[in-house]
């Protein structure tokens, strides 16, 4: 389908206020206290102290001054963020106000925003049964639009199936260096736990499944024709059947379940988002959760 630009620089501009409105100086705070940096770097030196560690004597600046100074050190501050955002077939899919793939762009802005004004780098990989496309990390507000544009653009030609192992396997290739990585997905995929646990040793992982109601409750329609959007199969459903109805949610239940348990036993970080339902309170209880861990 050919990308209309007009609509979709509207989609951008309505994300960019909305994720703008969102942040603010306690969002962006959670977010610094959340992160840890690389490591540390050399801030300056300054007088010795009774009580400092001696260790710390920088001794060429004693020498050359012929009193002790000790070397000061910071966190290094600077985050390499990236984002892992499924545009497979089933990311068009939207029974509320918004597909899943409008929600994801616009989480995905949100703490893209957030991190730009702690001047991390980001980078975006959009993957279906393929790697879409990747935009290495780098600092700049634009780099946080352009994000935004890539997601929602590659909504319009969303096909195919999910491959969140592949995936991570060119994350793994592209990134070596230490990073925060958000996947957002709505992981109707299998067979990607084991490369998922290797990412996880290796860089800091947040999942954040993406989801619509319709996926865990049939409406009642009587009969309608389901399409998988990523396989194209067609299944005649009597949605108004009561044993139907309570088979699929229970399915789906199960699938949700199963999935988080996974997370948790692996101890990588969950945040659910619905097509439905705010999200700025999900995203605040993770900063404020890892935190507290801290």
């Amino acid at each position: 389908m050919a990308i209309d630009v007009k609509e979709l620089m509207a989609k951008v501009g309505k994300i960019r206020i909305l994720t703008n409105r969102l942040i603010d100086d306690q969002l962006s705070g959670d977010y610094h206290s959340t992160f840890k940096g690389q490591g540390v770097e050399f801030d300056e030196v300054r007088p010795y102290v009774a009580g400092d560690d001696v260790r710390a004597i920088d001794w060429n600046v004693t020498a050359r001054t012929g009193a002790p100074y000790i070397k000061r050190y910071s966190e290094e501050r600077e985050l390499t963020v990236l984002f892992m955002v499924d545009v497979s077939g089933s990311q068009s899919y939207g029974s509320a106000t918004r597909s899943k793939a409008e929600l994801a762009a616009e989480v995905a802005s949100l703490l893209a925003l957030t991190a730009i004004r702690n001047q991390d780098k980001i980078g975006l990989i959009l993957f279906s049964d393929k790697i879409v496309k990747y935009i290495p990390p780098r600092k700049g507000r634009q780099s946080v639009m352009r994000l935004v544009r890539e997601v929602l653009a590659a909504e319009d030609d969303a096909t195919g199936g999910t491959d969140i192992a592949g995936a991570l396997k060119f994350l793994n290739g592209v990134q070596k260096r230490r990073a925060v990585v958000f996947l957002v997905s709505d992981f109707q995929a299998t067979g990607y736990e084991r490369e998922l646990r290797v990412t996880a040793r290796h860089h800091d992982v947040i999942t954040i499944p993406v989801s619509d109601p319709a996926e865990s409750e049939l409406p009642r329609a009587g009969l309608a024709e389901l399409e998988d959007p990523e396989t194209g199969e067609l299944l005649l459903v009597d949605t108004s059947d009561d044993a139907v109805r309570r088979a699929f949610a229970e399915t789906a239940a199960e699938q949700v379940a199963s999935r988080d348990r996974f997370f948790a036993r692996n101890g990588i970080d969950n945040v659910p988002v619905a097509t439905d339902k705010p999200y700025i309170q999900a995203i605040r209880a993770l900063f404020k959760r890892r935190a507290s861990k801290r």
